[in-house]
């Protein structure tokens, strides 16, 4: 991120003066864990992230490295906030090019009042644009990431599927396919909680959480589709303006139906409907979420063996772009076909 060398000079200076600071204010988790004055409910937290953390290493195949074992109390609720943009007829995200990292689709900044002037440059030039705040990011292994306060907002659960989407990304990283490593660290953090939970002696999820979860992404992702196939039309941009419109509203319509009629009205998404709705909120639907399902896929084919998979993983991100899409294709459809049928897959 501070090594871009087509980005403006601020933005660099702000992305290396925000990770010193993240640097500058990690301490030894063991210290905090060894201090009598420490609060017991954030050394309780620390604890529980430092067992996770073996547990990403011994039974997930991931790095085992200082990572995650330093604690950053952070002055600000989150540690980034990701400014995502897109053209006003377009789902194709505008990318940000660094030379290690690659091309990816959003560009974080450590404060939040510099990502929403961002943010407005690009809507005065008529763009869709959307900020999201980030509790985690991951340096590659260019740095021993630290647990940071912004990871502590939510439950036990979230603490650890955060460890292990990270550490995915230090495992394996393909330049200029965003979409694939968020959905390759989307399945490992899933994934990994799953057999978490069952090695904790915890139920599994609740199957109308996971149900729920899954309806939303289904839900989003259709929408994408539809809009995609809009501006692949042969209508004129003012027509496309207005079926993008009536296509906003009937997703906001849709959740709102499912929320009160299918999921007893949980608004545990209604935050994602807080700002109106553009191409660029629906933008980490498709980077996140895309290919999870193929790549549960490879797991089963694989026998549920992490250091198979890793390896068949990082063979997939070996062959060009065209390629790798084809065959993440073909995992979709059998995971598809594998859901829609009563034979064992």
């Amino acid at each position: 991120m501070w090594l871009a060398g087509c980005a403006r000079v601020e933005y660099l200076h702000q992305a290396w003066q925000g990770q010193r600071e993240v640097m500058r204010l990690a301490v030894p988790v063991a210290d905090i864990l060894a201090d009598p004055e420490a609060d017991p409910a954030l050394q309780a937290r620390l604890a529980l992230a430092l067992e996770a953390r073996r547990f990403a290493s011994e039974q997930l195949g991931l790095p085992d490295n200082p990572s995650y074992t330093r604690y950053a109390q952070l002055p600000r609720s989150y540690v980034l906030w990701n400014v995502f943009v897109t053209p006003e007829l377009s789902l194709k995200p505008i990318e940000h090019c660094y030379p290690l990292a690659g091309c990816i689709a959003y560009r974080g900044y450590f404060n939040e009042a510099r990502a929403e002037a961002e943010a407005k440059r690009w809507q005065a030039r008529g763009m869709d644009v959307y900020v999201g705040p980030v509790p985690a990011y991951s340096t590659l292994g260019w740095y021993d990431d630290p647990l940071l306060s912004s990871m502590l907002h939510w439950g036990d659960d979230y603490l650890a599927g955060l460890i292990f989407h990270e550490l995915a990304h230090q495992h394996f990283y393909v330049r200029d396919d965003t979409s694939f490593n968020e959905s390759y660290a989307s399945f490992v953090e899933q994934q990994g909680l799953r057999q978490w939970r069952e090695q904790r002696g915890q139920p599994a999820e609740d199957p109308r959480q996971a149900r729920q979860g899954r309806e939303f992404t289904e839900l989003m992702l259709d929408t994408r589709r539809q809009l995609a196939q809009l501006y692949a039309s042969e209508l004129d941009d003012q027509a496309k303006r207005e079926g993008k419109q009536q296509m906003l509203a009937e997703l906001q319509q849709r959740y709102q139906d499912w929320r009160d009629q299918r999921w007893d009205g949980s608004r545990r998404f209604d935050g994602w409907f807080v700002r109106p709705l553009n191409n660029a909120s629906l933008l980490p639907f498709g980077l996140y979420d895309q290919w999870v399902p193929a790549f549960e896929r490879l797991f089963q084919q694989l026998g549920e063996d992490w250091p198979a998979f890793h390896a068949e993983v990082k063979a997939l991100g070996g062959v060009a772009a065209p390629q790798r899409r084809q065959r993440l294709e073909a995992l979709l459809d059998e995971s598809a076909n594998c859901d829609n049928s009563s034979a064992a897959c």
